[in-house]
């Protein structure tokens, strides 16, 4: 992750990308035709493709793909075998080719690129930290997202292909498309055709048999290595079972059965590809991980079946799939799990409340910016749909946008038209509040009750700062005798409403299940705390006691605030104060539960490290009487009962 410190020259260089993008004729991409020979030992790929595309405007004088800077391209020519200059920039990772005559516009143009290169996974990645493309003695991956192939469009231009992959005997290629298989010389030639336009540009190079898994109808071979391979059985089960959900959630897969793949540490956890999955080494190495599988496989409707038009409506993608994610909790723990998932999710979307989810484009692919804004936020915005039209129609919209868009590139105005026509609502203004503004209200509420002769009347205004929000919201009015729900209309900065109810009110709440996505003292609370965390996962320490500094401003009795304090003050080896954050935590409100039983466990250790071995032990039995094994406390108490806690050595 990078630190969100970086947001602002994030934003700068991705203007910056955005004004060179329109300065670049548009193209469309037909297909590729790319033979390439991949040699584990010495870690190279050789490639020749060929790109057919169309120009989308008159006069096209030049075009830019983007490809791995590791990869160099020695040669460029057209379809009639002709020289062509390309050029390359480092920076944006792009190759620019000119053409010596204008392009008509819709007329087919083949440029064929010759290149080779050493991919050994140390190289710069074209996405910031993340490694997509790497090539090892017993195995190797090429991802779309490394630009391994000249790239047009990233994420958005869908096309065929035709790969020809050659590898060493005793090697075999996995990628999306229907494969043969022939010989050049000593090795293998893998073939696969994949005519349906998508992103099926993601291949990997393996070793041995795989596992077949058959599971609730689905046929999962999975590729593991190591000690991942005692793992794969089950992994095909769950697939078997998350493949059946979400079918019935989206509607028929794009297709039935998949190919499962392990990458390595450095990888990102899950990537999914037309028929593929590549997961992480530590994601396949321990216990079946049911969400991430969820949202992998969600990308095969949402990303690969149906995809943006441009980046800036990813947030339909990326909230499609951890929507499903949020779906497959309630459906195995039901709704109080659900709501609090999406708790969760509107606290990470408000740590990014001031880009509005439509300008995802220029937010830097795989950063935390971008999964808050594409991510949690498009998440929240599909939770907040299902509530405004109701479940019914929301699962209505969800199978019937799906199935009516099956290998086309949608835009967030065919999602709204698609919710009005199920809905039969108007729902501009909640598209325009949530996707195209930025923000979130915060509800202030008055209100008096009156006796009637049937009961009660409530007579109230509810207040909020966004003069264009709009958006149908809960009331919960607490009686002497069973609670009344009401639902109001709330329009504008000030909505006044009359409700009737039959017991005595004794409170009224706005939104009791946090439905909408919104401020609170309590969010405030949990919003700054979560981006303290962000910036102490990339140690910016004092970044990160700031916004743990403002948390303790709104809300001085968090333990969770206290607790992420005494953890930066315990790192810097401040042990005093550390002490006092732990005891504030214990003093506080426990929320939440942990905070209580690992806030003993560090005091121990502090009496350790000081040597006050009455004491810690005294602070470890304190977390054995809590019962509370939230990430092996209880193990990790008793442990340090029989032995004290000694620090690790000091690096300075």
């Amino acid at each position: 992750m990078r630190s969100i410190k970086f947001l602002l020259f994030t934003w700068a260089a991705a203007a910056a990308a955005v004004a060179q993008d329109n300065r670049r004729p548009p193209i469309d991409v037909q297909d590729y035709q790319i033979e390439a020979e991949i040699n584990p030992r010495t870690q190279t790929l050789t490639a020749t493709a060929a790109v057919r595309f169309l120009p989308a405007e008159e006069n096209t004088t030049y075009a830019v793909f983007e490809l791995n800077n590791a990869l160099r391209v020695s040669k460029v020519v057209d379809g009639g075998g002709r020289d062509l200059s390309p050029s390359r920039n480092q920076q944006d990772y792009s190759v620019r080719v000119n053409f010596p005559e204008p392009l008509p516009k819709g007329q087919p143009v083949t440029v064929v690129f010759r290149y080779d290169g050493r991919l050994t996974g140390n190289e710069e990645s074209p996405v910031y930290g993340v490694k997509f493309a790497s090539i090892q003695a017993d195995y190797a991956y090429l991802l779309y997202p490394s630009r391994w192939f000249p790239v047009n469009g990233y994420t958005a231009d869908r096309f065929a292909s035709t790969l020809k992959i050659s590898v060493p005997d005793g090697f075999r290629v996995i990628a999306s498309g229907l494969e043969t298989k022939g010989r050049s010389g000593s090795n293998t030639v893998f073939e696969f055709e994949h005519a349906r336009h998508s992103f099926p540009g993601s291949l990997a190079v393996v070793k041995g048999e795989p596992v077949r898994s058959s599971s609730e109808g689905v046929t999962t071979l999975l590729y593991f290595r190591g000690d991942s391979a005692q793992n794969a059985g089950a992994y095909g089960e769950e697939i078997g079972k998350v493949m059946t959900f979400l079918t019935g959630v989206f509607g028929l897969p794009p297709q039935a059965n998949l190919t499962v793949v392990e990458t390595e540490a450095g990888a990102p956890n899950g990537y999914s590809a037309p028929g593929i999955l590549f997961l992480n080494s530590r994601a396949t190495s321990g216990g079946v991980n049911s969400r991430m599988l969820v949202n992998q496989i969600a990308r095969q409707w949402w990303g690969n079946s149906v995809s943006p038009t441009t980046r800036n409506h990813l947030w339909l993608m990326n909230g499609g799939a951890r929507l499903a994610e949020l779906l497959w909790v309630e459906q195995s723990s039901g709704q109080a799990a659900y709501e609090s998932e999406m708790r969760d999710v509107y606290v990470e979307a408000l740590t990014i409340d001031d880009i509005p989810v439509i300008q995802t484009g220029r937010l830097e692919d795989y950063s935390p910016e971008y999964w808050a804004v594409s991510g949690a936020k498009g998440t929240a915005v599909m939770g907040m749909l299902r509530f405004s039209i109701g479940d019914e129609k929301f699962k209505t919209l969800l199978k019937q946008f799906l199935e009516a868009n099956v290998g086309k590139s949608v835009s967030t105005d065919d999602f709204r038209k698609a919710a009005e026509q199920v809905s039969e609502r108007n729902l501009q203004g909640f598209f325009v509040q949530w996707i195209e503004s930025s923000g979130a209200p915060e509800f202030k509420l008055e209100y008096t009750v009156f006796r009637t002769t049937n009961g009660f009347r409530i007579m109230g205004k509810i207040g909020q700062d966004l003069d264009t929000f709009r958006m149908p919201v809960d009331l919960l009015i607490e009686t002497e005798g069973n609670p009344e729900t009401k639902q109001v209309e709330v329009v504008g900065t000030s909505s006044e409403f009359v409700v009737e109810a039959f017991g005595r009110p004794k409170k009224v709440t706005v939104d009791p299940n946090s439905r909408v996505l919104r401020y609170s003292n309590q969010m405030r609370t949990a919003v700054a705390i979560r981006r303290g965390e962000m910036f102490a996962e990339v140690s910016e320490f004092g970044d990160a006691l700031k916004e743990y500094q403002k948390a303790l401003d709104v809300n001085r009795n968090s333990s969770l605030a206290h607790y992420r304090v005494a953890e930066l003050f315990f790192l810097q080896r401040n042990y005093q104060a550390a002490a006092n954050e732990f005891r504030s935590a214990l003093d506080g409100d426990l929320e939440p539960k942990w905070t209580e039983v690992w806030a003993h466990i560090n005091l121990g250790k502090i009496f350790d490290i000081t040597g006050q071995r009455e004491r810690a032990v005294n602070e470890y039995n304190q977390a054995i009487r809590t019962k509370d094994n939230t990430q092996g406390a209880q193990e990790e108490a008793a442990k340090y009962l029989k032995a004290p806690y000694e620090r690790p050595a000091s690096n300075n």
